[in-house]
């Protein structure tokens, strides 16, 4: 079957940073399902294992940790699926990628595709579905109010892909003041057109931004990008007792400043449940039938923002190269092969 893959990890400016490639087709067992993929998106993730993960031996890494896609084989363990069904789904990092054909997953992790958008709008949102689904909920638990904070969450970096989700996951599942941070006049729109109720500019002080809004001080901050960059204004701004969570990879990073206000702090990693294959594994799947459903019922939309054709190795390096810009906004989609 067709992939798309590299044989040496390094930058994307080579000729071989990836490559279209032959590999065998797999069959699906126990909790597994044989998909056969339609539509992919690209994340930050693939950059980052594109650039530094070495493959073993001669075997290539496949990339990819989106799809939608058409159900042609299940596990003996399988039940929640059956063939013909369309699903979407993030995957797994200990696993092959979903740049290729046919794509084997476990059943536990994946959701009932959305009906009322097109495939490629939907393979934007899984990965960044159920991080941002799992930091608001399961982390930073933002339906148990912090005491005397303002009913407040500061998303930094509101204009990306996780952003992007969270904006909307919060607005259609909570009654939170949202401020999101966005610096140039396109994303700050983009922003508020996905629900932010107020927007502030992550390259001024943050801290007199958000005291200007007069709402109090925010009981949750979640950063997705350059979070060491912001550790000390958070401090200042922060409700006390509040939470703090965190997505991205800080070469360093500095937790003393919460302590006077005993902040606690959430790391948020996506491929936690299915790495270890923990005992509620299964509520990925839960958590991409819910959003299914608030996409279904007008509440939430894709973040797609651009569509770079059909999953080859040239325009998967295209969406590489302008995801390692920093220039991109919202999600880049590649559907059919």
């Amino acid at each position: 079957m067709k992939a798309i893959g590299y044989t040496i990890n390094g930058a994307i400016d080579r000729p071989d940073a990836l490559k279209n490639i032959e590999i065998e087709k797999p069959k699906a067992t126990g909790h597994d399902i044989l998909v056969k993929v339609e539509a992919v998106s690209v994340n930050p993730v693939d950059v980052k294992i594109r650039a530094s993960r070495a493959p073993e031996g001669d075997t290539p890494v496949v990339l990819g940790w989106d799809a939608v896609g058409e159900v042609v084989e299940t596990g003996d363990k399988v039940s929640r699926f059956k063939t013909g069904g369309k699903v979407w789904y993030a995957g797994a990092i200990n696993r092959p990628g979903t740049n290729s054909e046919f794509h084997l997953v476990d059943a536990r992790i994946v959701g009932h595709a959305p009906k009322s958008i097109e495939t490629a709008a939907a393979a934007a949102l899984p990965l960044t579905t159920l991080t941002a689904q799992e930091m608001i909920f399961d982390r930073l638990k933002v339906t148990e109010p912090v005491p005397g904070a303002a009913n407040a969450i500061v998303i930094i970096g509101g204009a990306g892909g996780v952003g992007s989700i969270a904006i909307q996951l919060l607005r259609a599942q909570t009654d939170l003041t949202i401020i999101a941070t966005a610096s140039r006049p396109e994303t700050q729109d983009w922003v508020r057109e996905l629900g932010a109720h107020h927007v502030v500019d992550h390259f001024k002080p943050l801290p007199e931004q958000i005291a200007a809004l007069a709402i109090g001080a925010p009981a949750f901050v979640f950063s997705t990008n350059h979070s060491e960059s912001y550790v000390g204004q958070i401090a200042e701004f922060i409700a006390p007792q509040g939470r703090f969570g965190l997505i991205d990879d800080p070469v360093g990073f500095d937790i003393m400043p919460f302590k006077g206000k005993a902040v606690s702090i959430h790391w948020e990693l996506m491929f936690t449940r299915s790495l270890f294959a923990t005992e509620d594994i299964a509520r990925q799947g839960e958590i991409l039938d819910t959003v299914a459903g608030l996409i279904d019922a007008g509440k939430v939309r894709s973040t797609v923002t651009e569509t770079f054709g059909t999953i080859n190795a040239e325009n998967l390096k295209r969406a590489h190269a302008l995801i390692e810009s920093g220039k991109a906004r919202g999600k880049i989609v590649l559907e059919g092969f």
